[in-house]
């Protein structure tokens, strides 16, 4: 049996320092495709997640739970909630250019999430060992300083993104080749050999 990859930063894990070329403080993360149904703005019933630079090795974040995202009636469903923290804790990724996958992401429902009603998610890096980032989110309702409605925390690896290349079906990467609107974010600085 294999062991499973914690989400608590081991003994020697150290806060990063940011990417000197990372979003400054105040600025809105963007998507970084179009069609991803967390963040992706051309997504029809996507969550449309909206994220913003903090001022350490943090982000805000938030979006609106709408009758696309329910599970039982009225109330957001809870894969589209870790799904929304996936791509929250993700977005921290910014702060450090580097491209990474989702290794082990845990989440905690403390109180349910009505449609109609904000998710204000607040996230940040709490250690990275080599090319292990840790994490953890906290979710509130009504507001910032609202109740604690979900909690999370992930492990990230750092990936290069041949990664993503290698992965995508061939016809997919040269469909989207050919269609460079649906990458809303393109940036030929970024880290690609972490």
């Amino acid at each position: 049996m294999s062991r499973v990859p914690s989400t608590v930063p081991p003994e020697g894990a150290v806060i990063p320092k940011r990417h000197p070329k990372a979003p400054a403080s105040g600025t809105r993360i963007p998507s970084h495709f179009g069609h991803c149904f967390g963040c992706g703005e051309l997504h029809p019933t996507g969550l449309h997640l909206v994220a913003h630079v903090g001022d350490g090795q943090n982000i805000t974040a938030e979006f609106t739970v709408t009758d696309n995202h329910q599970g039982a009636p009225g109330l957001a469903h809870g894969g589209l909630l870790s799904l929304a923290f996936d791509e929250a804790l993700g977005k921290l990724m910014w702060l450090l250019r580097a491209p990474a996958v989702t290794a082990r992401l845990e989440t905690d429902f403390i109180l349910p999430v009505p449609i109609g009603t904000v998710l204000y998610i607040t996230a940040e890096i709490t250690g990275q060992v080599n090319r292990k980032v840790y994490a953890s989110a906290e979710g509130r309702l009504g507001g910032p300083d609202g109740p604690v409605a979900v909690r999370a925390a992930s492990l990230y690896i750092i990936v290069s993104m041949q990664h993503f290349l290698d992965n995508a079906p061939k016809e997919y990467i040269e469909y989207v080749t050919k269609h460079p609107e649906l990458l809303a974010f393109v940036d030929p600085d970024f880290e690609i050999n972490p």
